[in-house]
């Protein structure tokens, strides 16, 4: 007799939900591509860095002079000079020498005095965040036990402040007024654009003659008489603002040129039709269900005219129509490297110019990866 043994039958696995929604498709379209991932893994690199903990990322404080006057970079070393290696890299001391007949000033290492270099390590106080009080710096020297050593991995300026310190501060300000202008831009566009699109007739033709006169002047000499117009004796972060805001004035027409377009398209829908004839308001119509359709657009132009601004406050500071003394950018800094004698006595001064390449590129790379993402259901 045999025994027949009854199996109950497995429970059936349990599939995992994907998400199918838009927002989804986008994100899983963007992690695809790697390029638009770096890029963006670079742009929030240097807005973490550059805007909020420069002061903890930099050796010293922005403002911080020594003797070194136009120093070049300093060599770190890791084999002394009696062929010993060491694990934690150091610099030696650096003597000022003058030759009497170029008249130049030369500096050579002194290698008999020799200061490590430390992570973490206390130096000039400074205020995080700017109101969290701190002397804390990702790396450097130690100055109370020596105050005659100096590390500068980029070299330093005409009143020996170290080179590498001034760009991170000058990140902040160049970052913020690309972002914050462009936040300006978007928002001027948006609602222009929405208002010339949806009512159409005379409002039409006054914004849109309106971009025509703006983009009918050279954007340079445009930016020079409105940035001339602001008063010398205004204050730094008044001209800062201003600045910011003459950026956006002369960079909005283009968005609202096609965000127009766009609503021409969507004003003639059934569910804009339907908001009408339920009895909305123009202003629920435009800003509640039109505007919403034409984001993935703005979004994308955005990531592409940020660099633009950024660009423009470099070309402004750099002609000396933009931020001025005391404040740092990375166009005043340019102004420092703008002879020939600065690119010939002073070259390291350039080092400016290579941390804006990455941040334009770092952008486009980001708004093309958008550009691709934004529109899931294409073949790209």
């Amino acid at each position: 007799m045999t025994v027949v043994e009854q199996t109950t039958p497995a429970a059936p696995a349990k599939q995992k939900q994907v998400s199918q929604s838009y927002w989804a498709l986008v994100w899983w379209k963007f992690k695809r591509n790697r390029i638009a991932v770096l890029g963006g893994i670079l742009l929030l690199s240097f807005y973490f860095g550059f805007v909020f903990i420069p002061e903890f990322l930099s050796p010293y404080e922005l403002n911080h002079t020594s003797d070194f006057v136009e120093a070049p970079p300093t060599k770190l070393h890791f084999i002394d000079t009696e062929g010993k290696f060491h694990l934690q890299p150091f610099v030696y001391g650096m003597e000022r020498k003058l030759d009497f007949k170029t008249r130049a000033r030369t500096y050579v290492e002194d290698t008999t005095r020799m200061y490590p270099i430390s992570l973490f390590i206390h130096g000039d106080e400074y205020k995080l965040l700017g109101f969290i009080p701190s002397d804390l710096h990702l790396y450097g020297v130690d100055q109370k036990a020596n105050p005659e050593a100096i590390v500068l991995i980029m070299g330093a300026d005409a009143l020996g402040r170290d080179w590498f310190t001034r760009i991170l501060y000058g990140g902040r300000l160049s970052l913020m007024i690309g972002l914050i202008g462009q936040v300006m831009t978007i928002i001027f566009g948006m609602t222009l654009g929405v208002m010339s699109g949806y009512y159409g007739g005379m409002i039409d033709q006054v914004i849109q003659r309106t971009t025509e006169f703006l983009n009918a002047f050279p954007d340079i000499p445009l930016f020079m008489a409105l940035a001339a117009a602001i008063p010398t004796f205004w204050s730094p972060i008044a001209v800062y603002f201003m600045l910011t805001i003459i950026l956006s004035f002369v960079r909005w027409g283009g968005l609202a040129r096609q965000v127009r377009g766009l609503i021409l398209s969507l004003r003639e829908r059934e569910y804009v039709l339907a908001a009408k004839s339920a009895g909305a308001s123009d202003a629920r119509i435009m800003f509640r269900h039109l505007l919403p359709g034409t984001m993935s657009h703005v979004i994308v132009i955005a990531t592409l005219a940020i660099p633009g601004m950024i660009l423009s406050e470099t070309a402004l500071s750099w002609l000396g129509l933009g931020l001025r003394a005391p404040l740092t950018s990375w166009g005043v800094l340019l102004q420092d490297a703008a002879t020939v004698r600065a690119i010939h006595t002073t070259p390291w001064e350039l080092w400016t110019v290579p941390f804006i390449l990455v941040t334009i590129l770092a952008y486009n790379m980001l708004g093309d990866g958008l550009r691709d993402a934004l529109d899931p259901y294409g073949t790209r």
